[in-house]
C-alpha cells in the first residue's frame, strides 16, 4: 500500500517556527493520519494525528498549544496533504519526525506507534540555541 511522503524538515534556531508537510494517498477517507517522533536514544513519540475528516484532532502533552496539525484534499480527494505547524521551538522538539497512517478507532490509543500500519520515511527536524 502507499506509503506516506513526508517534507519540509530543517534547521531552525529556538523559539522559531516550522511547517511539515505529508503527502497520502492510500484510503484517505477512512484511515487516520499521525505525526510522531524519535530523539536520538528515545522511543517514538506521539505528536499530533487528525481523524479522515479533520474533525478531530489529538495532541502530545509535550506539543499542545504550540503545534498544529490540519489538511488539506486535492480538488480530485484522492490525496491528502496534512501539516504540521510548529511554532516555539525548544532543543527537546529536535528529532526525526514520521508521518503515518492506520485505522485508528474510538477508544485506540492514538500515539501507540503499534496501532499505526503505514509510515514514511521521516523528515529531521534540528533545533539550535
Amino acid at each position: 500500500q502507499d506509503q506516506p511522503v513526508e517534507s519540509g524538515g530543517g534547521s531552525v534556531e529556538v523559539g522559531g517556527s516550522l511547517t511539515l508537510s505529508c503527502r497520502a494517498s492510500g484510503k484517505i477517507h477512512s484511515r487516520m493520519i499521525g505525526w510522531f517522533r524519535q530523539a536520538a536514544g528515545k522511543g517514538r513519540e506521539g505528536v499530533a494525528a487528525i481523524s479522515p475528516s479533520g474533525a478531530a484532532t489529538y495532541y502530545g502533552d509535550s506539543v499542545k498549544g504550540r503545534f498544529t496539525i490540519s489538511q488539506e484534499l486535492d480538488n480530485f480527494k484522492t490525496t491528502n496533504t496534512v501539516y504540521l505547524q510548529m511554532s516555539g521551538l525548544t532543543p527537546e522538539d529536535a528529532a526525526m519526525y514520521y508521518c503515518a497512517q492506520g485505522y485508528i478507532r474510538l477508544g485506540t490509543e492514538w500515539d501507540s506507534p503499534e496501532n499505526w500500519d503505514s509510515w514514511g520515511q521521516g523528515t529531521r527536524v534540528t533545533v539550535s540555541s
